[in-house]
């Protein structure tokens, strides 16, 4: 008996702060004064500021240097105690699938028809809510770099990963 492979296509998203919300925030480039200036902008203020959740732990901030990842995928996780940030380095454009964040007990999986994706263009950083899933980050490069600012511990005491039922691939 053969097994039928279920294959699902993703389409991918501009980024936009409003479209990204239910899932995080999108840090975009601001300009800033020289340095010794005195600068009047107050970031406590800001609701657009990224809101970090990294009390759980010990935060590490690192560059991941991965190679080919492309568009498709069968997994997705998710950390339920803190945020997570990622950015390309060098410009390069890269994907990353996600679904809103749910209830934090072990058997909460997120429906494939709740998983979007989206495009995420190299001079932009994302910012995960807690507890959202994600799949990435993808990309069509041979490699590429990322900054990664999360927990020391996030992938051995706050990682819960899940098959997501079939053979997913982002696309234009």
């Amino acid at each position: 008996m053969t097994e039928t492979v279920v294959r699902h296509k993703i389409p991918l998203l501009k980024l936009t702060p409003e479209a990204f919300a239910p899932y995080g925030q999108v840090v975009l480039m601001r300009q800033s004064g020289k340095q010794f200036d005195v600068n009047a902008y107050q970031p406590w203020t800001n609701p657009a500021e990224a809101q970090l959740a990294l009390t759980a732990g010990t935060p590490r901030l690192w560059i991941m240097h991965q190679f080919r990842r492309g568009r498709r995928f069968h997994q997705i996780a998710r950390h339920r105690k803190i945020t997570q940030c990622l950015g390309a380095l060098e410009g390069k454009e890269w994907f990353m699938a996600v679904a809103p964040p749910q209830s934090h007990d072990d058997a909460a999986r997120p429906r494939l028809e709740d998983i979007v994706a989206f495009r995420i263009p190299g001079d932009a950083i994302i910012k995960l809510s807690v507890a959202t899933w994600h799949a990435g980050p993808h990309f069509d490069h041979e490699e590429a770099k990322f900054i990664n600012l999360e927990n020391m511990d996030t992938n051995h005491h706050d990682f819960q990963a899940v098959d997501v039922g079939a053979d997913c691939e982002m696309v234009d």
